[in-house]
């Protein structure tokens, strides 16, 4: 059980490390002591470019996919939306952003279960007006969870996190670069297929992307089921898949891939034969 003196005496260390390149593994090791845990990540979300792993931790049987995450997987992933769609920082656990069937999702099933992830929990943190930090933190023992206590513990000390966070990456909320790397990513997301589908087959796979499950989706369009997946029916016939993993690697190819990138669906550049 964790006590008070256990907490002092990380706080006593962490301080005068804000700024330095120990930082990172001294704030997991302080957590993983209040709240025992087998994963760490810290990624740093910069107010225009693309995220950067400041800490990662892999645990014995696990392996890491965070260069696949990093160069466009990330537009998918819950916490991301949180914090870029909806502001939203503090602490939560994956179930409280994802949405119904994300378990059964291609991107669950490439990033969180291919981790070995039973249970996560992370904080969202602002840094500067854009930038924000997500530290992920995971549980991979068979059946584990985060209990009440553990949550608890965890949003008790989000005040003190947050505002060493944000003292330790205050000058990282901005970037030198001229092109926001994020937006175009965004872009690309939000305009996947649309040079070959309908606007309504689009929104679909959108959907289908973002890991909702046919009932959510049909919620969330106001259609019928039905409709739902002869939509999506149409829709894997265009983009030439069978799939939803086929259609979650055709969407990170061709986002990875583009380059130069000035807007609209990535699928042309992606599906133009090579210049000989």
């Amino acid at each position: 059980m964790p006590t008070l003196s256990q907490y002092s005496q990380h706080l006593s260390g962490l301080i005068p490390a804000i700024g330095s390149a120990e930082f990172p593994q001294m704030l997991i090791q302080m957590l993983q002591d209040l709240v025992p845990c087998q994963d760490a990540t810290i990624l740093l979300y910069p107010a225009t470019d693309l995220p950067v792993i400041e800490y990662f931790d892999i645990p014995e049987g696990g392996h890491s996919t965070l260069d696949v995450f990093i160069k466009g997987a990330f537009l998918l992933d819950p916490y991301y939306l949180a914090a870029t769609r909806d502001r939203k920082f503090g602490v939560f656990r994956l179930r409280d952003l994802s949405p119904t069937g994300f378990k059964d999702s291609e991107y669950y099933k490439a990033w969180y279960r291919s981790c070995g992830y039973q249970d996560e929990c992370g904080y969202l943190l602002p840094i500067g007006e854009e930038g924000f930090v997500n530290i992920a933190l995971g549980k991979i023992t068979p059946r584990a969870s985060f209990t009440k206590r553990e949550r608890t513990i965890l949003e008790d000390i989000l005040p003190t996190v947050e505002t060493l966070c944000q003292q330790h990456w205050s000058d990282s909320s901005t970037t030198a670069s001229s092109v926001n790397l994020r937006a175009q990513l965004n872009s690309a997301l939000d305009t996947f297929g649309s040079s070959l589908l309908t606007e309504r087959e689009a929104q679909v796979i959108n959907l289908v992307l973002h890991g909702h499950s046919t009932k959510t989706l049909a919620d969330k369009l106001s259609i019928s089921m039905e409709t739902v997946k002869l939509h999506r029916k149409h829709a894997y016939a265009k983009l030439e898949v069978s799939s939803q993993a086929e259609l979650f690697y055709l969407f990170l190819d061709s986002v990875m891939s583009a380059k130069d990138y000035d807007g609209g669906d990535p699928l042309v550049a992606y599906l133009q034969p090579p210049k000989s």
